[in-house]
């Protein structure tokens, strides 16, 4: 079985895309874009995972039955992304008291996963007399 044997300048012309897709994601993380941060972002590296999987893994010259198995992966990678941004998406987000997200401005803990058990007291202080 022999393989594809792809032209250097094919492999440095694929590197230098790749390079250029990282300067433009470094330009792009220090561009307020608004709610298009992570579109672009993610675009980007879309774009470059496509360029490393066809020709750095030989996938744009490998046979059908590579090709199905990287779909099919891409496929099943989908439905865990999709699974897992429907599970985040539904959720509804605690906000501590006092304008505060902050662990400590948590005063107390409600709820199903508590012990029931009371919080230790503190032990008198012995005050000099």
């Amino acid at each position: 079985m022999s393989g594809h044997i792809s032209p250097t300048s094919t492999y440095l012309t694929i590197f230098a895309a790749l390079m250029a897709c990282t300067i433009l994601t470094v330009i792009a993380a220090f561009i307020n874009l608004g709610n298009l941060n992570f579109p672009v972002a993610l675009t980007i590296a879309v774009f470059k995972a496509t360029l490393v999987v066809l020709f750095f893994m030989h996938v744009k010259y490998g046979s059908m039955l590579t090709k199905l198995v990287v779909g099919t992966a891409f496929f099943f990678l989908g439905i865990m992304l999709t699974l897992t941004l429907t599970d985040y998406l539904s959720r509804g987000w605690f906000t501590a008291p006092a304008r505060s997200t902050s662990a400590g401005a948590i005063t107390s803990l409600t709820g199903p996963l508590t012990t029931g058990v009371r919080p230790l007291e503190q032990a008198p202080q012995n005050s000099p007399k």
